[in-house]
């Protein structure tokens, strides 16, 4: 075993337990560290204070007069929690959370000095943005960007630091981070659900769109995890050969939680409870050292902030505790990867969940009337639902045994698939007495009792609904949930302002009463919508067939699927609802597009530099080895040793055999990548990288795999499966 692996894998089996101290509920520990309402009454003036509720609630301005007295006592609350500095936190379109922190401090002459914070410092800064993702947008010596305070999003305390959420845009206003076109998003489908709702309750002032993720995550030893170029590097392992037990007798799933990844995530739950995070939901995944973890779902915006807080304390509190944690989708070969499903449903003021049926005929339509439309917008815009989770990370989950496939479907159940049967059978045009008896009370009054059974689940559904909400399940670990709930909210939005129109017409035009003219269009949206729903296995090649007959999409690559996101359709979708100009439409599909170009691109270069500086080092030390024996063996026996060499001669020329394949094919792996990186054009790029680099990806890994079973455990180099995965 070679010193590195050795050394790792007796420090992880000697590491002492973490003790964590838990002497308060969570319920008291949840919120302490957010400048949440109870704090903005205790340290914010009666002014100060409404007008902040009045921007959470309403959208509304707050004054520069009014932003002084907010951030003289949010500096107040922070400074009396020991806070020393304060920072605009923001979501780049890096995929991680950025920071640049600032004191208090302020000299003032004469040796002396105060604490300042003033409105202006609330409200905006002017960060560097030369080096973050920008897509043409800018030109790198204008290097200007603007972070601009979300007060829907309260500020929390991170260690010393006050972390005030903020969006991220650049010197000529286009958005440079995830936030800003979300929260455009949930502005338009507030607007067109309200307009909807009214056709149900003249009271409902607004909709919010809710999100409840769940994260799924490996937590690996450290020091296991430091002995792997592979893992430190991409975050994942490029090579390696599956452990001969693994995930196949299904113990680890909802099993004990191991000692030491329980003491994880106690201290992982109290930093979330400080932070406002309502977590709730922990227990162990389906593969060995793999887990998830879930809260209560919150409003849309609040929970990215969460998520993406969430996923950045994951790792400061796993080196407190010698973890690594991998939230690639893909980390192991063999077993399941990660996903982050996005459970999502819609919510108005008066306390109405739109997406769950109700005690009346009028309350289940309006459920028909959002759930049909739903679908709908899937239907018109399965592309973009597509692009909106493409990455070089989902592509390795998307498809395998325990992710949906790259075809987008809607499951909605047996029982629901019948309901949606006999509403395609209404008359078109006014409905006769008996008619709408018939519905009211045999269709529409029986959907409740309809779903209090249903719980049919099909993990091969990529959007599944779930009784009360959609579960979008294809959206992928490392993802920052903006981006599927900008599109998510975009295209629904854009579905039910269709939708009001259609039905405004009916009843102007047709004289049919509300209700005749709803159910008359829901009837032609179930009829235009039927190929997206799918209720079988996605898995199989029978599905892929028949979606090609249906008309579906089967992008399997990401270069594929994001060619979607800047089609005529898309730019002008995201343009009629303000939530994205063409320009940031462009520049979000280059980014992604050059991101992914990256990702093969470091990829490509890591398992190059251990395949040949790793594996073919070792696999020739045991072949040298092997020839000694044979060497021993010839001078011993003479002529008689080649009876008794052959299986040695035998591994010697399969060695040989691999370390040819493997350093032929990093040669052509390397040339492919000379070749591509000269290319100008990024999406021929992106094509070629994906279709004429990554091939070698496989071709490399097996030959390496191989050599990994022949040569002696005690010189292998890297740490195998069976350390990484069964090290508690």
């Amino acid at each position: 075993m070679s010193t590195l692996r050795f050394y790792a894998i007796k420090k992880s089996l000697n590491r002492k337990p973490v003790k964590i101290e838990e002497n308060e509920r969570r319920s008291a520990l949840f919120g302490r560290n957010v400048f949440n309402e109870d704090k903005m009454r205790q340290y914010l003036t009666k002014e100060a204070f409404n007008s902040v509720m009045d921007a959470v609630q309403n959208g509304s301005k707050i004054d520069r007069s009014v932003a002084d007295h907010i951030s003289t006592g949010m500096k107040e609350w922070a400074i009396s929690k020991g806070v020393t500095h304060y920072t605009h936190w923001f979501q780049p379109l890096t995929g991680s959370t950025a920071e640049k922190h600032d004191a208090f401090f302020e000299p003032i002459g004469n040796g002396r000095a105060i604490e300042k914070f003033g409105g202006g410092q609330l409200v905006q800064q002017e960060p560097d943005a030369s080096s973050f993702p920008n897509g043409g947008i800018r030109n790198t010596f204008e290097a200007r960007g603007y972070t601009a305070w979300d007060p829907t999003s309260p500020a929390f305390i991170y260690g010393t630091t006050l972390c005030i959420p903020t969006v991220f845009v650049s010197y000529t206003g286009e958005a440079l981070d995830y936030k800003t076109p979300l929260l455009r998003a949930l502005q338009a489908i507030d607007t067109a659900a309200v307009d909807v709702c009214k056709y149900f309750d003249k009271n409902v002032k607004k909709v919010n769109a809710s999100l409840g993720w769940e994260q799924e995550y490996f937590l690996i030893d450290s020091g296991l995890a430091a002995s792997r170029p592979d893992i430190q590097l991409t975050g994942r392992t490029l090579l390696g050969h599956s452990s001969a037990k693994g995930q196949q007798l299904d113990d680890h799933y909802f099993g004990t939680i191991p000692l030491r990844a329980m003491q994880y995530m106690r201290d992982l739950e109290t930093e979330c409870m400080l932070l406002g995070i309502p977590v709730k939901t922990r227990h162990n995944e389906v593969a060995p050292n793999q887990f998830e973890l879930a809260p209560v779902y919150d409003e849309a915006n609040l929970a990215v902030d969460h998520n993406s807080l969430l996923m950045d304390v994951m790792h400061k509190v796993a080196e407190r505790h010698d973890f690594k944690v991998l939230f690639h989708e893909k980390p192991f070969k063999g077993v399941n990867g990660s996903g982050k499903h996005n459970n999502w449903s819609l919510s108005t003021n008066t306390g109405v969940n739109l997406l769950g049926p109700g005690k009346t005929p009028m309350s289940n339509l309006q459920f028909l009337t959002f759930f049909i439309n739903t679908i709908k917008a899937v239907h018109d815009n399965e592309e973009l639902i597509r692009a909106s989770i493409a990455s070089a990370s989902n592509d390795h989950r998307l498809g395998a045994n325990e992710a949906p496939p790259a075809i987008i479907s809607v499951f909605i159940g047996e029982q629901l698939t019948s309901v949606l049967d006999e509403l395609q059978n209404v008359t078109n045009g006014k409905l006769s007495p008996e008619e709408k008896t018939d519905l009211k009370l045999n269709v529409v009054g029986k959907i409740p009792e309809i779903l209090l059974d249903n719980t049919d689940r099909n993990r091969t559904s990529p959007f599944a609904f779930t009784g009360n909400k959609f579960e979008f399940r294809a959206v992928g670990s490392t993802a920052n949930c903006a981006n599927p709930m900008t599109v998510l909210n975009t295209i629904v939005a854009n579905q039910l302002i269709e939708f009001k129109k259609e039905v405004d017409a009916l009843i102007a035009k047709e004289s049919l009463k509300k209700d005749e003219a709803i159910f008359n269009i829901l009837r032609e949206y179930i009829k235009k919508s039927k190929n997206i729903l799918f209720e079988g296995n996605g898995y199989g090649e029978a599905w892929e067939k028949e979606a090609k007959k249906r008309g579906l999409s089967n992008f399997k690559t990401t270069p594929e699927a994001l060619k979607a996101k800047v089609s005529k359709k898309a730019i002008k979708l995201f343009e009629d609802l303000g939530v994205m100009n063409k320009i940031e439409s462009v520049s979000r599909y280059e980014i992604e597009m050059e991101e992914y170009v990256l990702h093969i691109q470091i990829e490509g270069r890591v398992l190059g530099d251990i395949a040949r500086n790793h594996v073919v080092p070792t696999a020739v030390r045991y072949q040298n080895i092997l020839i000694e024996n044979v060497k021993g063996l010839k001078e011993i026996y003479g002529d008689g040793f080649k009876k008794l060499a052959k299986e040695q001669m035998a591994l010697i020329e399969e060695i040989s055999s691999h370390i040819e394949s493997i350093n032929s094919n990093v040669t052509k792996m390397t040339n492919e990548r000379k070749i591509s990186n000269n290319i100008e054009d990024l999406e021929i790029k992106a094509h070629a990288y994906c279709s004429k680099v990554k091939p070698f990806f496989d071709d490399i890994r097996y030959h390496c795999d191989k050599l990994e079973l022949l040569v002696d455990d005690e010189l292998w180099p890297l740490t195998k499966y069976r350390e990484l995965l069964f090290t508690k």
